[in-house]
């Protein structure tokens, strides 16, 4: 005869994923000791008060019996946890041979069936197993029963509930034994996948919890990595700014102090003047940064119309600068203010400091329907080396801030910063 196909072995992705195993507590196994050993006292308390209230009659078997059937079925509570399976086959089976041999005890096991079944859906991590274990079992207990009452009704013996009528007695005793045991078993089926899922929205819970807390550490950590690049940024821009303009009036202070004491008086005033305005604008930021209500993306207080005084402060520093403003002024936000302002600060800054003695700037702002570009174009050298420093990488991160783009790079005869800034709802600047 031909054989059998092979069975077909699914793909990983096709196969069930096994179900987490529940944590147990040193709390939760002492429980089940306390458990184990209050159901052995009352399994021999049980036999011993069923053996004198003359339970079995003459088929009763010894109280030895009943000893050791209570440890059977009260012993594998202790574990029931651990190998849940296993301890209700115990269980059942015990009280399967203790009723076939008229074993003096019946609460106590009933009550230890019960636990066991229910603990077979609550805690095995096998769920299909579980659900095969525990109908087995009680299909298995009621086809029992089943057995019993057939052999009961098919007894001549005149004793016990009479069996006379359509519905008599016996029969109605008999249904509701069965009635009963439907009730026992799928109560234990029922209450114990309940209890599965219970702990396992609690487990799930949980660990969203643990995530939304992972989550808002790494929210947290961000924000401060944001802020601390914000105030390196805002330090950069300020004193790199002042400083190359201190050094450029040093040096030329130095150069004319021998032949023209009163032009190197007058720089130095300048020199003082630029680090009195650097000490002003870094309190003006400390300020800012330390007022607990303002946002994390907060500007100071430079704004797009003190262009004209960093234009003429570049050039009272040396760098021959012009300003040009093309289109219709809208109003942007602050943010896109300052960032358009520390650009237009920095390229000015790099222009002084890369492009010579005899260098100059030309500062263009256009305002159009949607978008507010500013360009600074510098005669002079370009920067010699081609890697990007901090005030290149300082102007991309605030364009980008504002939703923007900037475009650096050498130009015929000199360096170009191009940077474009969207305009969200532009609003005209009124007269």
């Amino acid at each position: 005869m031909p054989s059998p196909p092979a069975p077909r072995t699914a793909p990983a992705s096709e196969r069930p994923r096994a179900a987490p195993v529940r944590a147990l507590t040193a709390a939760e196994q002492r429980g089940d000791v306390l458990l184990a050993a209050a159901m052995l006292v009352g399994a021999i308390v049980s036999a011993g008060l069923l053996s004198v209230a003359g339970i079995y009659d003459d088929e009763r078997a010894p109280l030895a019996y009943a000893l050791v059937y209570a440890v059977v079925i009260s012993a594998p509570l202790a574990v029931r946890r651990r190998w849940p399976a296993t301890v209700a086959i115990v269980v059942c089976v015990a009280y399967f041979a203790a009723g076939s041999l008229r074993v003096p005890e019946i609460y106590a096991g009933n009550i230890a069936m019960f636990i066991a079944l229910y603990t077979v859906g609550a805690w095995s991590a096998d769920r299909r197993r579980a659900a095969v274990v525990r109908i087995a079992l009680s299909v298995g207990m009621i086809v029992w029963l089943l057995v019993v009452i057939f052999i009961e009704a098919a007894s001549t013996s005149s004793e016990g509930l009479s069996r006379a009528g359509a519905f008599s007695p016996f029969a109605a005793f008999m249904l509701l034994q069965i009635l009963i045991n439907v009730l026992y078993f799928a109560g234990a089926y029922v209450l114990g996948d309940r209890a599965w899922a219970a702990a396992r929205q609690r487990e799930e819970l949980e660990e969203g919890k643990d995530a939304l807390e992972r989550e808002r550490e790494r929210t947290a950590a961000q924000a401060v990595a944001l802020e601390r690049i914000r105030i390196a940024r805002e330090l950069h821009d300020v004193v790199a700014h002042h400083v190359s303009a201190m050094g450029v009036q040093a040096g030329a202070a130095r150069a004319v102090l021998a032949r023209d004491p009163d032009a190197a008086r007058s720089t130095l005033a300048g020199v003082e003047a630029s680090a009195r305005t650097a000490i002003d604008e870094l309190h003006n930021l400390l300020e800012t940064l330390r007022s607990p209500g303002n946002e994390p993306d907060a500007p100071s207080t430079v704004r797009l119309d003190a262009l004209t005084e960093l234009v003429e402060h570049a050039r009272a520093n040396g760098l021959p600068t012009e300003l040009t403003v093309i289109g219709e002024p809208v109003v942007l936000p602050a943010v896109s203010q300052v960032n358009l302002y520390r650009i237009a600060q920095e390229s000015l800054t790099n222009a002084r400091r890369h492009g010579g003695p005899h260098a100059r700037a030309d500062v263009r702002l256009r305002y159009d329907r949607d978008v507010v570009e500013l360009e600074v174009a510098n005669t002079g050298r370009p920067p010699v080396s081609g890697r990007a420093g901090l005030g290149l990488v300082g102007m991309r991160e605030r364009a980008a801030a504002s939703g923007g783009t900037v475009e650096a790079g050498p130009s015929a005869g000199g360096f170009v910063v191009r940077v474009r800034i969207p305009v969200a709802e532009p609003v005209a600047v009124p007269a």
